[in-house]
């Protein structure tokens, strides 16, 4: 499959958030929409393949040897982190933790150095495809993790000021941010 390819998959999930930034990347890397769905429906071939070996294992036949990895202490427990640079966002890495029983924790861009955060200087400075989790995270201590859509999906609340402002993410990367209502829904507030 190749980074390039498996930037489609990624990509695919953005497409219901930023229809016309997918748009634009697809054309960057030189494919079209319909080699989007081929190379999607690979990846899910890949990922319930017994002979790859489940997701974890499916990260590395579709993008080769990462260019890196560590253990990552969470809790009690140690995770494995690789990660590989994909061709759309060099700031960022792709990176997966896996547990130590070998499935998959968690799937995701993070910020590969974090002195190339962009500067955040309140709400209206999040805007998509600039920023991950750890960066909105980092600059709003008080933000809330809340359950995303889907798999794939994150979504964070955000206060500034008096209002709350729903973040939501794909694949770690910040796809939307809306003001809610004054008043949330109890499971959300949670």
């Amino acid at each position: 499959m190749g980074p390039d390819q498996f930037c489609l998959v990624l990509l695919r999930r953005m497409g219901d958030y930023q229809p016309d930034l997918v748009a634009d990347a697809v054309r960057e890397l030189e494919f079209t929409r319909t080699r989007m769905r081929e190379v999607n429906a690979q990846w899910q071939r890949m990922v319930r393949s017994r002979s790859v070996g489940g997701p974890g294992r499916a990260y590395r036949a579709a993008l080769g040897e990462p260019s890196g990895r560590a253990e990552r202490r969470i809790g009690d427990l140690t995770a494995d982190a690789q990660w590989w640079v994909l061709p759309l966002w060099p700031q960022l890495r792709f990176e997966v933790l896996t547990g130590p029983d070998g499935r998959v924790w968690q799937e995701w861009l993070v910020r590969a150095d974090p002195a190339t955060t962009p500067p955040v200087e309140g709400v209206a400075a999040l805007r998509p495809w600039e920023f991950v989790i750890g960066d909105v995270a980092g600059a709003f201590p008080d933000l809330r993790h809340v359950e995303g859509s889907a798999p794939s999906r994150w979504a964070s609340l955000v206060t500034e000021g008096t209002n709350t402002y729903r973040a939501e993410f794909v694949w770690g990367l910040l796809q939307n941010v809306t003001r809610l209502d004054a008043e949330l829904p109890a499971e959300q507030a949670r």
